[in-house]
């Protein structure tokens, strides 16, 4: 079964970094599509950055310059750099992955940032 676990999140405050990891396991080839969304209370889930298949990365508008998605790729981890963090980026971050046009979640890790 494919599984995966998100880590390192936590309490900062405005203009501090984090750094996510998502643990991985029961994935075996490549290929496919990884990448990190977010979800706020009473919002929906949003995209924040991709790698896609080919290994190009994606940033979306409030991520850029601020947020860097990396995969480890021979430990099949993904993590999340996370600089500049603003109120606005409390969020729960779920790591994903897409195989076979089948999409994988994780449980998500609490990011929550005071101003």
């Amino acid at each position: 079964q494919v599984q995966l676990v998100e880590s390192g999140g936590g309490l900062v405050q405005t203009g501090q970094s984090l750094r996510l990891s998502c643990a991985t396991s029961g994935i075996t080839g490549g290929g496919y599509v990884w990448g990190w969304y977010r979800q706020a209370p009473g919002q929906e889930r949003e995209r924040v950055a991709l790698i896609g298949s080919r290994g190009d990365t994606v940033y979306f508008d409030f991520a850029k310059g601020r947020f860097n998605n990396s995969r480890d790729s021979a430990k099949n981890t993904l993590s999340l750099q996370m600089d500049n963090l603003k109120a606005e980026d409390t969020a729960v971050y779920i790591c994903n992955v897409q195989i076979r046009g089948r999409d994988y979640w994780g449980q998500g890790t609490q990011v929550t940032v005071s101003s």
